[in-house]
């Protein structure tokens, strides 16, 4: 199932064809077999409010989200090797570097995540 991100407060699209891991399997693998993320892709972690870029190969955005998917943090370009936690968090979108600042995406915006295909 593939979801669009998009910011309502900044009337902006985040992701057109968001993957979600919301099984064990899936949020323990996440994109660790990934070699890149092409703009519009990304990574919905439910639940899940800690991430580590641990053995990956590129930078990532991370917008983490509560219950109402309000942002509560958001974290631009997170290098390989680095950990990042918010434990007001209840899940967490990964996206490509670049991402926040395109789409201006801060704290306290309200996003949407629609089912598509």
């Amino acid at each position: 199932m593939l979801y669009r991100l998009r910011n309502l407060t900044r009337n902006s699209i985040l992701g057109a064809a968001i993957d979600v891991a919301d099984t064990s399997l899936k949020r323990r693998t996440g994109l660790l077999k990934h070699t890149e993320l092409r703009p519009g892709e990304g990574l919905w972690i439910v639940p899940c409010e800690s991430v580590h870029t641990f053995f990956m190969k590129f930078a990532l955005d991370l917008v983490y989200l509560d219950r109402k998917h309000v942002v509560r943090k958001a974290v631009s370009n997170v290098a390989p090797w680095r950990a990042s936690i918010c434990l007001s968090a209840h899940s967490i979108v990964e996206l490509p570097a670049g991402t926040i600042a395109a789409t201006c995406t801060a704290k306290g915006d309200q996003l949407a995540l629609e089912k598509i295909g």
